[in-house]
């Protein structure tokens, strides 16, 4: 076995073949990882060459971030795009410790671009099914109403909805404020269905479970104290049992499904980036392959020639 020739007589070509003679004869590379990595990059090589490039002082990150995210469009398996990301990055880096190049592009790109798992989201109908089962008026059943209402309405994540205080709640305008990562705030709104919930938990239940308490979280558990981020899993994952959607429906799917339900619906990327506290646009446009995904599953499964 042995890896593919580079073809070429290019800049391009010639570090391909310099970074393999040196990954084979310096660092002794498994034969195996050698075949593959020249399969990597003699794939690279030639994307760059149809795209014009000649040299690797040319290439961008945002060149390569665009190149891998059509490879994994196309179907590449995660473990066999994280590898070609590997290939890449040892192909720049070689090429920067050497002098050919100025600098290494492959250091300022999103790892999130590479590799990443597509989130699970539920089809509205699920969703529906799933709130549909937080029936009853006992307190708990009223505060599991609210909480998975207001989970869904907003896309808060887990640690956000459970670190709510009831002071950060205004359901006159609706809308939360939420103090996501780096503790950075932002305002979140939610719908009418969710403050309805939030409206009956905080008349009914709430004061039933905190008992007199002076404790300032919105949601509470049993014994009136705040509910944990272990506790809010196992509300969803009992009602999702309940509701026969299985036990993997957890707080993070009802936020993916609040992303990609709204993108669906026309929304703008960059309004539910600042609703997701995304920092970076890039994170939040992993919901867009969501909904490719779902896109060509329904191909394959009715098209008479999938």
């Amino acid at each position: 076995m042995g890896e593919p020739a580079v073809k070429g007589g290019d800049a391009v070509a010639r570090a391909v073949r310099d970074y393999l003679d040196s990954i084979r004869y310096v660092r002794r590379l498994a034969p195996r990882t050698l075949e593959a990595y020249g399969h990597d990059l003699a794939d690279y090589a030639a994307h760059l060459r149809s795209a014009g490039v000649r040299d690797l002082k040319e290439v961008t990150p945002e060149a390569i971030g665009e190149y891998l995210l059509r490879r994994r469009r196309s179907g590449l398996a995660p473990r066999t795009l994280a590898r070609r990301r590997a290939a890449i990055a040892g192909l720049h880096a070689h090429a920067a410790e050497a002098g050919t190049c100025p600098s290494d592009p492959t250091r300022e790109l999103d790892p999130l671009r590479v590799g990443r798992r597509l989130p699970r989201a539920l089809p509205l109908e699920d969703v529906e099914r799933l709130l549909a089962q937080t029936l009853g008026e006992g307190p708990l059943a009223l505060r599991d109403r609210a909480l998975l209402e207001l989970a869904y309405a907003s896309g808060l994540r887990a640690s956000e909805v459970v670190g709510l205080d009831t002071e950060a709640v205004d359901l006159d305008g609706r809308l939360a404020i939420v103090f996501g990562k780096g503790s950075k705030q932002r305002l979140v709104p939610f719908g009418g269905a969710a403050a309805r919930a939030l409206t009956r938990y905080l008349e009914a239940a709430r004061p039933a479970l905190v008992r007199g308490r002076g404790e300032a979280a919105l949601f509470v558990n049993r014994f009136g104290r705040r509910l944990s981020r272990m506790g809010f899993w196992k509300v969803v994952a009992g009602y999702a049992r309940a509701a026969g959607l299985g036990a993997r429906v957890s707080p993070h799917v009802l936020r993916h499904s609040f992303a990609t339900h709204l993108l669906a619906g026309g929304a703008d990327l960059r309004v539910v980036q600042e609703l997701l506290g995304h920092a970076s646009v890039t994170t939040t446009q992993i919901y867009t392959e969501v909904d490719r995904e779902h896109l060509r599953e329904v191909h394959r499964h009715f098209h008479p020639r999938p």
